[in-house]
Order: C-alpha cells, then sequence, then structure tokens
C-alpha cells in the first residue's frame, strides 16, 4: 500500500523528493567554492601571472556572488523559480566548461565572475524554495537535509580539488562540475514543481539592487583588503569600507522614500524572528567562518602538513556536522529553535574553547574529538537561525527575506575571515618571530571567534520554543 510518508523522517514523500532535487542543485557550487583555492599554484604557473592576479578571480567570484543575491530576489518575483533555478544550475556548468577551457588570465577571470553570479542565484533560490515548499512543519528536518551538500563542500571538496590537482590538472576541478550538472539537471527538471512567480505586481527596483550590490562589493572588497594588508588601517579599506557605510547609509533613505517597495523592505526587520535570526547568522557566520580559515593554517604552519593532510585533519569537524544534522533538523522542529541553539551554542563553546591553547604538540586524537564536537554543534546554531529567519513571513515576503539573509551572510563569513586573519598576521607582526609568540597569534584569532560566538547568545533569547502540550 502506498503512502506519502517516509516513515524515517515523517516529511511526506512530495516534499523530502523536492528537497533533495532542490538540494543537487547546489553540489556544485559547493564543490567547487572548496576545490579551487588548492589549484592557486598551478594557475599562477600556467597563466605565468602573480598570485595577486590570480586573487582576482576567487575575489571576483564572491563579489559576483554578493550581486546576484538582490537580483535573485526581483527574478523570483517575476518569474517561475523553478526554471530560473535549474537555468542557473545548468550555466553554472556551462561557464565551468568554459573556465576551464581558459586561454588566458583574462579570460579566466571573465568566466569566474559569471560563474558567481550564477552560484549567487542557485544559493539565494536555494532556501527560498525550500521554506515555500515545506511550511513550518517540517522546516527544521527538510532543511537539514537540503543543506547536506555544504557539508559535503568542506569534507571533500579539499580532498578531491587535492587529488585531482595531482594526478591530473587544474581545468579538471571545473570539468567535474559539468559532470555533476548533467546528473543533477535531469532529475531537476523532474522532481521540483513549478512555483509561481512569488509577486508578479513588483516593479524591477533597479536603483536599490545598484545601492545594495555597491554596499555588498565595497564592505566584502574593502574587508577583503585589510586581510591583505594584515591591518585595517589602509586607504583601500578606508575607502572602501567607507563607500560601503555610505550606500548602507543610503539605503534606508531610500527604502522610506519609496515606503518599503523595494527590493529588501526593511520593515521585515520589525519581524521579531527574522531581526533577531539576522543578527545571529551574521554572528555565528563570523565566528564559523573565521576559524575554518586559520584552522587549515595552523595544520600547515606548525604540524607541516602537506594541503591533502590539512584536509584529511579537518574531517572529523564535516563528520560532526553530518551526523548529528537530521538529529537537529527534527529537535527545531520538535522543541523549537530557541533550545537547540541555545544548547548548541554551550556545545560549540567547549568544540572552540581548548584551541585557545592549542599547540604544535597538542595530539591529533584530542585535536580530531574537539574538531568534532565543534561540527556535531555548528549545525545547530545555522539551522535554528535560519528556520527561524523565515517563521511568520507571508509568500511574498519570502523573496525579499531570502535577499536579506544571503546579504548578511555573505557579509559576516567575509568579516569572520578579515577579521581574524587580521588580527593573526597583525599579532604575528608585533611579536618576536618565534614558534611560541606565532602560536600566541592564532590564540588571539580563536579567542576572537569564541567571544563573537558567545554573543550568539543574545539574540538566541529572542527565538521562539514550541511547548508540547501532553494529553490528561
Amino acid at each position: 500500500m502506498r503512502t506519502n510518508k517516509v516513515k524515517e523522517t515523517g516529511i511526506p514523500r512530495h516534499i523530502l523528493i523536492t528537497a533533495w532535487a532542490i538540494a543537487l542543485g547546489a553540489i556544485a557550487p559547493m564543490l567547487d567554492s572548496t576545490m579551487v583555492n588548492i589549484a592557486v599554484s598551478q594557475l599562477t604557473k600556467d597563466f605565468h601571472t602573480t598570485l595577486s592576479t590570480i586573487q582576482w578571480a576567487i575575489t571576483g567570484y564572491i563579489l559576483a556572488l554578493a550581486i546576484a543575491v538582490p537580483v535573485s530576489g526581483w527574478l523570483m518575483n517575476q518569474f517561475n523559480s523553478k526554471k530560473v533555478f535549474i537555468g542557473a544550475v545548468i550555466a553554472f556548468g556551462v561557464i565551468s566548461l568554459l573556465i576551464g577551457v581558459s586561454w588566458d588570465i583574462s579570460s579566466f577571470i571573465f568566466f569566474r565572475l559569471l560563474q558567481g553570479f550564477s552560484a549567487g542565484v542557485i544559493t539565494t533560490l536555494m532556501f527560498t524554495l525550500l521554506v515555500k515548499t515545506t511550511g513550518q512543519e517540517y522546516l527544521g528536518r527538510v532543511m537539514a537535509i537540503v543543506s547536506t551538500p555544504m557539508i559535503f563542500g568542506p569534507i571533500l571538496g579539499p580532498i578531491l580539488g587535492g587529488f585531482i590537482v595531482q594526478v591530473a590538472s587544474w581545468p579538471w576541478i571545473f570539468f567535474i562540475n559539468v559532470f555533476v550538472v548533467l546528473i543533477s539537471a535531469p532529475l531537476m527538471i523532474r522532481k521540483i514543481p513549478n512555483y509561481e512567480p512569488f509577486n508578479k505586481e513588483s516593479k524591477l527596483d533597479l536603483f536599490g539592487i545598484i545601492v545594495l550590490s555597491i554596499m555588498s562589493i565595497a564592505l566584502i572588497y574593502g574587508i577583503t583588503k585589510a586581510a591583505d594588508y594584515a591591518t585595517f588601517n589602509n586607504q583601500e579599506t578606508i575607502l572602501w569600507i567607507g563607500i560601503g557605510l555610505a550606500s548602507a547609509l543610503l539605503y534606508p533613505v531610500y527604502n522610506r522614500i519609496k515606503m518599503n517597495q523595494t527590493v529588501l523592505p526593511l520593515n521585515l526587520f520589525t519581524h521579531k524572528n527574522f531581526a533577531a535570526s539576522s543578527a545571529g547568522l551574521f554572528f555565528a557566520n563570523i565566528a564559523i567562518m573565521g576559524p575554518l580559515l586559520i584552522l587549515p593554517l595552523f595544520f600547515q604552519t606548525f604540524r607541516h602538513f602537506t594541503a591533502i593532510e590539512t584536509a584529511v585533519a579537518l574531517i572529523p569537524q564535516g563528520v560532526g556536522m553530518l551526523i548529528t544534522r537530521p538529529f537537529i533538523g527534527k529537535m527545531i522542529d520538535s522543541i523549537g529553535a530557541k533550545y537547540v541553539l541555545i544548547v548548541s551554542l554551550f556545545l560549540s563553546l567547549i568544540g572552540s574553547i581548548p584551541f585557545i591553547f592549542i599547540t604544535d604538540h597538542t595530539s591529533m586524537i584530542w585535536i580530531s574529538v574537539i574538531l568534532f564536537i565543534r561540527g556535531a554543534s555548528v549545525g545547530g546554531i545555522s539551522l535554528p537561525l535560519m528556520s527561524e529567519a523565515y517563521n511568520g513571513l507571508g509568500n511574498k515576503q519570502l523573496p525579499e527575506a531570502g535577499v536579506g539573509i544571503n546579504i548578511i551572510e555573505n557579509l559576516g563569513s567575509s568579516f569572520g575571515s578579515a577579521i581574524i586573519a587580521t588580527a593573526v598576521a597583525t599579532a604575528i607582526q608585533g611579536l618576536h618571530p618565534s614558534i611560541a609568540n606565532q602560536l600566541q597569534a592564532y590564540h588571539i584569532g580563536f579567542l576572537i571567534a569564541a567571544i563573537i560566538l558567545a554573543l550568539i547568545f543574545i539574540p538566541g533569547l529572542f527565538l521562539t520554543n514550541k511547548k508540547k502540550v501532553h494529553p490528561l
């Protein structure tokens, strides 16, 4: 006898199938973003260029992704989101092929910009379509499922990228995306339902898109330059962050004049859940992404690990994320986001504070245990905040909420990487060059991450909880 339920999860089968189909679309961008860094050295040699030029292919990808976010909100309002999503995934595969056959550094950077834009559309639509498909009842569990590719990226990406670079050549890092898309696109076409435009009456808010794009680009680029200079006190950082802040101040004025008829209506932040989740996600991306940058450097600097050895050393963190994710999703749907977040924050601090005292002689077994605890708790921070952000919003508000959340996450990730990298680099420059002093600099970076992690308790207190009613 057929049933529309999946016994293991209690999620209707059609919702589960749609969620997995949407998740397939995210696999290629998630793998690509973690593999390409492995190939930087080979790219520099093959294109006979400098490291700073190659960095534009990485920075440009991030900036193009940031531009795509506000544009994606308008696309969801005007068109069938299924076609937009699948079109972006196919475009990502085609552009990956073009990157692999790039004839010089200029074409390589240009195609990476296009690839970043398509990735921005994919990531923005992914969570919005998930919320639209599931509703609040199953959101935690389904969010855990659909975000699985985000875990496989950090686990498999560096290992796969290192293996490809060693046994083949850098173009295959991009060609592999083509195979992933060839497999996923037909499945998505068959399994993802059509979505009516969210708000056909909305007009293209070109000025709002431009202001938000300039804000994101300027802030992210300025922060990136701070990491390059190992200080925020440099002309480029001050200039670009100044432009970003000016745009950030201009947008509320424009939004007020337009009476919230903009690509990102600021009255969204009057919803307690959305405002608290946005603040929490900003802090979470700083606290999570910052250590992800300096942990590999720690292994390579003090343990002299190769790129692949470093990727293997980080696997316990990914395994912890993978194992606990389904359980976390069930708990969010059962008891609510608030308690899941608070418990996860305590566990995450247990998995983060020991890194403040780590040395070059600390046992790898002990490090692996701590990484596993940290990984196991990370999903319990991001998933409750993400699912809670959409709680109580109407259908017409979902695209705008998706735009807001993605901008906040992108800025948080950039701030996290830059602030912690800059803190470590500045500390190293200010200390006498020795192993002990370099370790002290890394300890400062881990301390900053732990402090910011603790700050998430504040917005966490404003999240909702679900009280179960027990029959008498």
